[in-house]
């Protein structure tokens, strides 16, 4: 019971990542609030666990929402120890995704069939301003939110704390659509500005990058991709979420008491940071 006494913000919390690390903090003996778009995922996600936890709705894209929702996990657990930023997207309204999986089957039919193809297989070209900031607004400026309204409540309270922001393995590799790939290293940066800044308030400020995880958000990915990725995984698979929430609870524990400004990646073995 490591985290036993402690408090914790999970967003996303409803599924994939964020329902596993709910479960894991609260293993641990900390209390946690659910946060999700759909409050009805983070119920159910809750409802299977011991002691005092809260769900409740937060639109993470949204400040106002996000103060209300962090204000209000703090007034009903009663402190506010970590925050862990999970919610995210891959893919967003007029973003250009449908173009480019198409483009990428077409090429794969001609090379399975020729051996060759001239499809270029784009992204960025079809990518509009409303689906860049669709997922800018929700993996990046709703950690950056999260970030500052729980340092806001740290620092009210006096007592430190820790955030982990879940960025991904496609920082360092690349791989992936524009704005994924971008947000997910912005994260990394961010981690590692406010790791500096809030040391001296005893607020650490860690990452964890995962590869390829068996979460929701791979729905969207054909399936000729996913196997693609799993072959370059030299673990030969990918994780599972309770996997990436053991990471998590580690930086946010006593364990990592002396870790701030960290990647921890979670990988196998795809990439080193």
């Amino acid at each position: 019971m490591k985290l036993d006494g402690k408090v914790a913000v999970v967003t996303g919390a409803g599924q994939g990542i964020g329902a596993a690390v709910v479960r894991k903090l609260a293993s641990e003996g900390a209390s946690v609030a659910a946060l999700d778009l759909n409050p009805d995922n983070a119920k159910a996600v809750i409802s299977e666990l011991d002691g005092k936890h809260l769900a409740i709705k937060c639109n993470v894209a949204d400040s106002q929402s996000v103060i209300s929702a962090m204000r209000e996990a703090r007034k009903s657990l009663g402190r506010l120890d970590f925050a862990v930023n999970n919610a995210g997207i891959g893919q967003a309204a007029g973003d250009g995704s449908d173009k480019f999986y198409a483009a990428m089957g077409a090429r794969n039919e001609e090379l399975a069939k020729d051996g060759k193809s001239d499809i270029f297989v784009d992204h960025l070209i079809h990518m509009e301003d409303e689906g860049w900031a669709g997922v800018m607004a929700v993996n990046l400026n709703g950690a950056f939110y999260v970030c500052r309204e729980a340092v806001r409540i740290m620092a009210e309270d006096g007592h430190g704390g820790s955030i982990v922001n879940i960025s991904s393995t496609s920082a360092q590799s690349g791989e992936g659509s524009p704005h994924y790939v971008t947000s997910k290293s912005a994260l990394i940066g961010l981690s590692r500005q406010l790791a500096r800044e809030l040391a001296p308030r005893k607020i650490r400020v860690n990452a964890v990058a995962p590869g390829p995880t068996n979460t929701p958000i791979m729905a969207g990915i054909p399936q000729e991709w996913i196997t693609s990725m799993e072959q370059s995984v030299p673990l030969g698979r990918m994780a599972d979420p309770a996997e990436v929430a053991g990471a998590v609870a580690y930086l946010l524990s006593d364990d990592a008491s002396f870790v701030t400004g960290s990647v921890l990646v979670a990988n196998g073995g795809s990439y080193c940071f």
